[in-house]
């Protein structure tokens, strides 16, 4: 099953020209030289057949899954010897999950899809980059023009341990609620997560990374899927202390951070926030708490006073198999207490290649105060070329 998988993904990409790694410059004696009947794009030792191709990526080993990996970087990404542009990466990814509802309690809202395909790159000299991330899932009470632009921007790394971007970019607003869906433990966010976060803005941004310290900080506008022009403006930041990170790994890393959030969009709105996170050897744990009095998430804009907090376990009791476990509290109305939202979650992550292929089993039992417990088994697969 696992080579029909990989068949499947080489069979798409095998006829586009884009699977070059490198272009190949010829040097031929221009007083001998026979007349071309053809550019000739390709040496003949650079041409992969399907069965290198499915060989390749066979053998490729993805061991880190705290970071984003594509299975087929290598093939996908074009050098070039002159020009502004140094490298361009084509890209794909698929996120998908059946969620089953096996009871007859109150339905929460998730939104696991991912369809997204761009480009990604160097330009010359390697200082600078960019991205261009396009969202093809449809997004619930949106159009599609406004879910289309996912991560759209350039970056700058002339100075030492800064990046300063410029674009449409997800926002700090808290540790899982600034992450990639690509690398977040379970199917879906954290209560905290997917309602104060998960958004992205268009604004300029500076991070810093030092080894005892590290920062997020950035001015925006306001708006979300480009809604409205400039509704009003952000501040949104995060610093994590990293006291362990002078000892290269001995005693494993510990982040300790926290990060706010505030700006105007109709109403003014505040959300603040701490976490603490621990990882050693095929341990990881966390915990992340906020509070908001009024938010500007990816689902809506509130004035709300709501907070919630989540912690989280995990172990590798192999290098391709992680086992998991979340306890998940949320108040969106603090005002009106008596709506407490709790989620017990356990799950299965099974890395095939790192994050570019896993597959993704999760139970959740959503216990509700003003509502019917419900229970959900949720089947996921994620895919990145």
């Amino acid at each position: 099953m696992k080579f029909l998988l990989y068949l499947f993904c080489i069979l798409i990409f095998f006829p586009s020209s884009c699977s070059a790694i490198e272009e190949v410059i010829l040097n031929i004696d221009d007083n001998n030289a026979p007349e071309p009947k053809a550019e000739k794009i390709f040496d003949e030792d650079d041409k992969f057949t399907l069965y290198e191709k499915i060989q390749d990526i066979k053998a490729k080993e993805v061991k880190d899954t705290n970071s984003t990996a594509y299975l087929l970087d290598g093939i996908l990404t074009k050098k070039f010897e002159a020009g502004p542009l140094e490298t361009m990466h084509f890209f794909g990814y698929y996120r998908g999950a059946v969620n089953i509802d096996v009871s007859n309690g109150a339905d929460s809202v998730y939104d696991f899809s991912a369809i997204q395909a761009g480009i990604n790159g160097k330009f010359r000299g390697g200082k600078n980059y960019y991205e261009a991330r396009l969202r093809f899932d449809p997004l619930d009470g949106y159009s599609f023009l406004q879910g289309l632009p996912a991560d759209i921007y350039v970056a700058n790394a002339s100075i030492p341990h800064h990046t300063v971007i410029i674009g449409n970019t997800r926002t700090p607003t808290g540790y899982e609620g600034s992450r990639s869906d690509s690398i977040i433990p379970f199917v879906a966010r954290a209560q905290i997560a997917r309602n104060f976060g998960n958004t992205r803005k268009v604004g300029i941004r500076v991070k810093g990374n030092y080894d005892l310290i590290e920062y997020d900080l950035g001015g925006y506008s306001s708006d979300t899927y480009f809604r409205s022009f400039f509704p009003g403006t952000e501040f949104s930041g995060g610093v994590t202390l990293k006291p362990l990170g002078k000892t290269k790994g001995k005693y494993g890393k510990l982040n300790l951070g926290g990060g706010l959030t505030a700006g105007k969009n109709g109403t003014d709105y505040t959300v603040s926030g701490l976490y603490a996170g621990y990882e050693y050897k095929n341990f990881m744990a966390n915990f992340e708490y906020a509070y908001a009095d009024g938010y500007n998430g990816a689902r809506t804009i509130s004035s709300n006073k709501a907070e919630g907090f989540y912690t989280t376990a995990g172990y590798k009791i192999t290098p391709r198999i992680q086992v998991l476990a979340r306890y998940d509290q949320y108040t969106p109305d603090k005002d009106f207490s008596d709506d407490i939202r709790r989620e017990y979650s356990a799950g299965v992550n099974y890395f095939i290649k790192g994050q570019a292929l896993k597959l993704m089993l999760n139970y959740v039992f959503c216990q509700n105060d003003l509502f019917e417990d419900s229970h959900r088994v949720i089947l996921g697969t994620q895919l990145m070329l």
